[in-house]
């Protein structure tokens, strides 16, 4: 088991979330960073070291998936990661935004510099869950969140297990099983129809 892992949101909290950061200082870049880890499950490292020509095709139109380097994650986990419609529409939004933006240029921006680190990015979402309430969350709950609801929806679309540590880009079953939030509703339900 994880020492102290981050805790998954709610729906409920994840739409509050969306509204505290409507009101935010820079909106559409925090929900784009909000949305990265949440609907790709991206870690806080690769937010800070995303860059434009991995979410963009020639034309600089945002594309269906996100090619993400190893250069940006942890361990080599790179690969392609399919883009939901709410990050794909916050993405284009963003670009528009910002229109002098070259291909290899960071997504995530800061008002002092072209780039940002993993660690200001820690920061952000601490103070957001921090500023909602939300005990025991941290930069790391959208992505356990986003694993665990993988996994209790890819049987619905003929997949297994096996595609969702392809998708949380995880070397063992293992440890994309460690991220799964158990479900205490569904194991008592389940045992009455066993």
């Amino acid at each position: 088991m994880l020492k102290k892992q981050a805790k998954c949101l709610s729906v409920a909290q994840e739409r509050a979330m969306l509204t505290f950061l409507e009101g935010s200082p820079n909106p559409l870049r925090n929900r784009v960073i909000f949305l990265l880890s949440m609907r790709a499950g991206l870690r806080a490292k690769e937010i800070a070291g995303l860059t434009w020509d991995m979410v963009t095709d020639a034309e600089g139109h945002v594309c269906d998936t996100i090619e993400l380097r190893d250069s940006v994650t942890k361990g080599n986990s790179g690969g392609t990661i399919p883009i939901a419609r709410d990050l794909k529409q916050s993405l284009s939004e963003l670009k528009i935004a910002a229109p002098d933006v070259v291909a290899g240029s960071n997504v995530v921006v800061t008002q002092r510099r072209q780039s940002t680190s993993a660690q200001v990015v820690v920061n952000m979402f601490s103070g957001w869950y921090r500023a909602l309430g939300f005990d025991g969350c941290s930069s790391h709950s959208g992505r356990r969140t986003f694993i665990t609801r993988a996994a209790r929806n890819i049987g619905r679309f003929g997949g297994s297990l096996r595609d969702v540590q392809e998708l949380a880009r995880h070397r063992s079953i293992g440890m994309t099983q460690r991220y799964i939030e158990v479900e205490r509703d569904a194991i008592r339900k389940v045992v009455d129809h066993c």
